[in-house]
């Protein structure tokens, strides 16, 4: 069965339509003390989810007040030290604006026209202007342009003075993929959740109960966690939580591991998460591997698809991604044909979901996600699994909906990732990458036991080579970086994974220092690219192919002859091979497979430190955000 008729699913797809809300981070707390300063460390810790906007609103004499400012989480903060509060109830958002411009008025926490409901929100509602015409008073005055806002209406509109069964009628018309946060004006000692298909979990810590986006954004001890799914609902106090189905029957909760993420929200000395990031890649590639390979052998114990799927049925495999993702699945694409011999695709999730995707019950579909949320990824995923693919995701977030969504899963070992650019998780994938294409490569009896050996034998070296690279190179991209900073375009030139990798450097240098940064495969230069190659023009070449050195070597003459400032990204057996005064940054040798996991890593610093020399919100770019859960 090839699926090419989207009717029959589209409607599994979450579309985004114009006042949509956005990818949120939303926190609240009932306690036994003021929980204001909780609220703010919470929502820091979720400002990788956005920073256009925030707000909380909190109860004080059983009164619901509301603070809300535009910009960074320091701006609410500063709103809020002008008076003193005391609060044992409070809800709080941090927002990234998808749609409609980051204003006051824009920000959560949105009410109702009487003031009974004040809600947080992350997700879509993909309907609201249906509800707005349709089961809203045509006269009511909205205070914004956010669909957030309907749902407030909607809860006022089917209170009856029980607000789970508000909250249920008012889910029922709902649309999209969402969760909430509330609070009732009756209910003063109440928050009140519901969610489907965007992460909220109930945290009990050791003074009072949580509810959150993230429960790394909950900086006291975990005794109790707890996810929300598939339109449930939840009532927390600050001694107890009560669940409830969507209907608004009260239902039991399996409890989850309650142990408290090890990883750090602090920059532990380093200027910035990216720098401290870009410095853990080595563990974190090193923990990946050790989780994915055993006694000698690639072991993966999130994936149990039968062997004959791999021996005798596979002909096809497609990777589906977005983003730096979508590198590594570039960088994949080769080395997966050469180790299993099967043709692989790559695409883009968002253009995939539209096109006519020619995948039946003999693809295997890989899904790679950071944050396992990927609006477009997860629409993908579910396409696959409707046409009969088999499913493998590459996740770093347990728990999240693309992992919970996948017959089979790979956990990278990232640990948590606070930069809005990447590092450690696109080094994480790759290595997720090297191993899934051994086992496939094993599993179709196209690796020898001595091959395997080999490759197996290389990775234990990586994360010491990894190492090794980004302490050697560390000053020459400093020293570029100082050129690279006075330019305002940049272009980036491979072949093959060299591509791949040229792709992943310009995406990095644009995403942090705002230059214009483009990437090309070196033989399409002389197929018009060229005639933008003048003199002092700045192009960064990445050499890592053996078996096209002499080629790519010949594009790098060809601009050079036409004035540009070259600086070529290579390993130490291809430097020995350059001739002239060339710029070059070299990195430890290995074996063809895994190099790209050292060429990148001198881009990365390039670009950290072109961006600290600019003055650049590193951490926090402009218009970005960690989580892409909209289209």
């Amino acid at each position: 069965m090839f699926c090419i008729n989207k009717r029959k699913f589209f409607k599994l797809l979450p579309k985004s339509e114009k006042g949509m809300e956005e990818m949120c981070g939303i926190i609240g707390k009932v306690g036994e003390e003021n929980v204001i300063p909780q609220l703010i460390n919470g929502l820091k810790k979720l400002e990788y989810r956005g920073y256009d906007s925030a707000g909380v609103a909190f109860v004080e004499d059983d009164i619901i007040n509301r603070v809300r400012a535009v910009g960074k989480i320091s701006e609410l903060k500063k709103k809020l030290s002008q008076e003193v509060i005391e609060s044992r109830v409070g809800i709080g958002h941090t927002r990234w604006a998808t749609h409609g411009s980051p204003t006051e008025e824009n920000a959560h926490p949105h009410r109702s026209k009487n003031g009974m409901f004040y809600i947080v929100h992350n997700g879509i509602i993909e309907n609201s202007e249906e509800i707005k015409k349709n089961l809203l008073p045509y006269n009511l005055d909205f205070e914004s342009g956010t669909d957030t806002e309907v749902f407030a209406h909607l809860l006022e509109k089917y209170y009856d003075g029980e607000p789970v069964s508000a909250i249920a009628k008012a889910q029922a018309v709902l649309k999209g993929s969402y969760a909430f946060g509330l609070i009732c004006k009756d209910y003063p000692d109440v928050i009140f959740g519901a969610a489907s298909g965007s992460p909220l979990v109930v945290v009990k810590g050791e003074n009072g109960f949580y509810i959150a986006s993230d429960s790394g954004a909950i900086d006291e001890k975990t005794v109790e966690k707890y996810s929300v799914s598939c339109g449930e609902i939840c009532k927390i106090t600050s001694s107890a939580a009560e669940f409830f189905d969507p209907s608004g029957k009260a239902i039991k909760k399996q409890r989850e591991d309650s142990q408290n993420s090890e990883d750090s929200f602090e920059k532990e000395g380093y200027a910035h998460f990216m720098l401290k990031e870009i410095s853990e890649q080595p563990r974190a590639v090193k923990d990946t591997l050790d989780s994915l390979i055993s006694l000698g052998g690639v072991w993966l114990p999130h994936v149990n698809i039968d062997e004959d799927f791999f021996s005798e049925i596979l002909e096809k495999i497609v990777i589906v991604a977005c983003g730096s993702a979508y590198h590594t699945g570039l960088v994949a694409k080769h080395i997966i044909e050469k180790l299993t011999g099967v043709p692989c695709a790559v695409e883009i999730a968002s253009e995939f979901r539209y096109s006519h995707p020619f995948i039946d019950e003999k693809t295997l579909a890989i899904f790679v996600s950071q944050s396992g949320e990927t609006a477009d990824t997860l629409a993908c995923l579910r396409l696959a699994k409707h046409c009969g693919a088999q499913i493998i995701s590459i996740v770093n977030v347990r728990g999240s909906a693309i992992a919970k969504e996948s017959d089979n899963v790979i956990f990278t070992k990232a640990g948590r990732e606070i930069a809005v650019a990447t590092t450690k998780a696109y080094s994480a994938q790759l290595a997720a990458f090297y191993a899934l294409s051994i086992f496939i490569g094993r599993e179709k009896g196209k690796l020898s036991e001595e091959q395997e050996e080999k490759y197996i034998e290389e990775l234990s070296l990586l994360p010491q080579k990894i190492k090794e690279t980004l302490e050697t190179v560390n000053e020459n991209a400093k020293k570029f970086a100082q050129k690279i900073c006075k330019w305002d375009k940049v272009f980036f030139m491979g072949r093959l994974t060299d591509y791949a990798t040229a792709c992943e450097g310009s995406l990095k240098l644009k995403e942090i220092s705002y230059i214009n940064a483009q990437s090309y495969a070196s033989g399409e230069l002389k197929h018009g690219t060229i005639s933008l190659v003048e003199e002092g023009t700045p192009m960064i070449a990445v050499l890592g192919e053996s078996k096209i050195f002499s080629k790519t070597l010949s594009n790098i003459c060809e601009v050079e002859s036409r004035g540009a400032q070259v600086i070529v990204i290579t390993d130490i057996a291809k430097e020995n091979l350059l001739s002239g005064n060339r710029t070059v940054i070299s990195v430890p040798d290995t074996l063809s497979e895994f190099r790209q996991s050292l060429l990148v890593l001198p881009l990365q610093l390039i670009s950290y430190y072109t961006a600290l020399l600019r003055g650049c919100d590193i951490d926090q770019p402009k218009n970005l955000a960690k989580s892409v859960t909209v289209e």
